[in-house]
């Protein structure tokens, strides 16, 4: 069974991105912060990671770099809804999100994903890089 880490200063999102996984059939682990999310998956060594980019202490796009240096094979998805501000007119995609994605693929994310995004989509990324990662076994 593939276990999954999901890094969310949001626990509201990150308990709901675990019950999804885990329906699937994911061994799931959480963490509420980049700091914390560092230690599990150095304990637990998960297959994918999936962590927010905008989060109090470690940013995300450091947590990646951390990821990528110590563990190279690793899957990394970057979420992010992209910190603006609830304003008129506000869409996902604007520019500060586009910013913060670019930040994670040059950090060595292999996906980013803009919340609120599918489900379906999240589950083809995860597939896509386990998939990737077995072929590298």
């Amino acid at each position: 069974m593939a276990r999954i880490l999901v890094i969310d200063d949001d626990r509201d999102v990150c308990d709901s991105i675990a019950r999804l996984l885990e329906r699937d059939g994911y061994e799931v682990l959480t963490a509420y912060d980049g700091t914390i999310g560092l230690e599990v998956c150095r304990k637990q060594l998960p297959d994918v990671v999936l962590t927010d980019i905008i989060m109090p202490g470690q940013h995300g796009v450091d947590v990646i770099r951390v990821l990528r240096k110590e563990f190279p094979s690793i899957g990394i998805i970057a979420i992010s809804g992209g910190g603006n501000a609830a304003i008129a007119g506000y869409q996902p995609g604007a520019i500060k999100t586009a910013a913060y994605m670019a930040a994670a693929e040059t950090a060595g994310a292999d996906l980013c994903l803009t919340k609120p995004f599918e489900r379906a989509e999240l589950l083809k990324g995860i597939g896509t890089l386990l998939v990737r990662n077995a072929s590298r076994h």
